[in-house]
């Protein structure tokens, strides 16, 4: 099922989709109702959103077109608005800032670890003010953020935490799946996540008024017809998408193994040159468990990471850097930060320049892994980078 010719090209990323999905949406056309705008959904919306509820053991899932939508759905039933200021990293997929700025609120960019890369708990506790309503901690890669400290530090600021968990579907802090462990969790169904239906997101949260108040955002804020009580938008998400989802949830487990498989396999192959091509690895440790949507390595030297994958993009090895820049470098949020203070982000400008991610997906061979190791060899002992860190 799972295969990559040796001489293709192995891409970052890419998406299972096989006969059932194909089946699943089949039906859908055949039935002729491709989307409801019922409060709770299409029959195969509830679906989905049943088996995802089940996966991560939480009371409620809803489901919405987009991991955008998502973030920005649990931001509104959260109650931000204008004068609220939102805690993140600025190491992340814009949709981050982006939704906190839709919503109407400040974000205040928080600076990283460089273990992995998640958010820093002492840069966050030194940001925190009287305005501060919400923290977004960031399972970047599908690594658990430090969830036990930013509890601590919400809780005692009386401080929402809403998980960005788009990246992060089946990652494990000390036993419990990210996206469960705030007051809501958001994940993403993008064509390249663990799990997609092409465009897609949804919430998970315990919390039934929360629940209740999701269902109404992502339906123009309407219960019954056109009977809007609260601010909310198109943010459902169609049957034919439904459709792939449900399908794939059938197939997760495989996948993260396979995932996890891969990862191993290729940890264990560039150990032997860790130190002397000076590469910092991925490591799990007992609290968390990645469901390792990227294998992300750091390669210390400077101008060390730009040379590796040049090289490996012309051995037709799909190598990509996320994210530079990183969300307060970008010319929006640069002139955003610029009219009320800069920020001083060490850990994250490091990581924009030093990072790079490599295919690990389902489809990666072991040949793949074998050829990805190589190019990475060849590279590192013909370079000529600068060698001071």
């Amino acid at each position: 099922m799972f295969s990559n010719g040796p001489r293709t090209m192995i891409s970052i990323n890419k998406p299972s989709i096989g006969e059932e999905e194909r089946n699943e949406i089949m039906s859908v056309l055949d039935e002729n109702v491709l989307t409801s705008s019922a409060k709770d959904g299409g029959k195969r919306v509830r679906d989905f959103e049943s088996l995802l509820r089940a996966y991560l053991k939480v009371k409620h899932v809803i489901a919405v077109n987009s991991g955008t939508a998502s973030l920005y759905a649990a931001l509104l039933a959260a109650d931000v608005k204008q004068g609220d200021e939102v805690l993140l990293p600025s190491f992340t997929f814009v949709a981050t800032a982006n939704s906190v700025v839709a919503a109407g609120a400040k974000p205040v960019f928080v600076d990283i670890n460089k273990q992995d890369y998640t958010i820093d708990v002492s840069d966050l506790k030194a940001k925190i003010t009287g305005k501060s309503k919400v923290i977004i901690p960031v399972h970047l890669y599908g690594h658990p953020s430090e969830m036990d400290e930013i509890i601590e530090l919400a809780d005692k600021h009386s401080i929402d935490i809403i998980e960005d968990a788009c990246q992060s579907l089946g990652s494990i802090y000390k036993k419990e799946f990210t996206g469960t462990l705030g007051i809501m969790g958001c994940f993403s169904l993008y064509a390249s996540k663990v799990l997609t239906c092409g465009e897609g997101g949804a919430v998970a949260t315990d919390n039934d008024y929360l629940a209740d108040k999701l269902r109404m955002i992502r339906n123009h804020g309407m219960v019954e017809g056109y009977d809007t009580r609260i601010l909310g938008l198109n943010l459902r998400l169609p049957e034919l998408s439904a459709a792939i989802a449900k399908v794939q949830m059938s197939k997760l487990p495989k996948m993260l193994d396979l995932r996890r498989s891969n990862a191993e396999l290729l940890t264990r192959l560039l150990l032997p040159i860790v130190e002397e091509s000076k590469i910092r690895l991925p490591e799990e440790t007992n609290e968390k468990k990645f469901n390792w949507y990227l294998y992300t390595a750091a390669f210390e030297n400077n101008g060390q990471r730009d040379q590796i994958k040049e090289r490996m993009i012309n051995d037709k090895i799909g190598a990509t850097v996320y994210y530079s820049p990183p969300v307060h470098k970008t010319p929006y949020y640069d002139t955003l930060v610029s009219l009320t203070k800069g920020n001083d982000l060490p850990n994250t400008d490091w990581a924009s320049e030093h990072v790079l991610s490599l295919p690990i997906h389902p489809f990666v061979t072991e040949q793949d892994i074998e050829r990805i190791v190589q190019s990475i060899k060849k590279q590192s002992t013909s370079s000529h980078y600068d060698k001071t860190t």
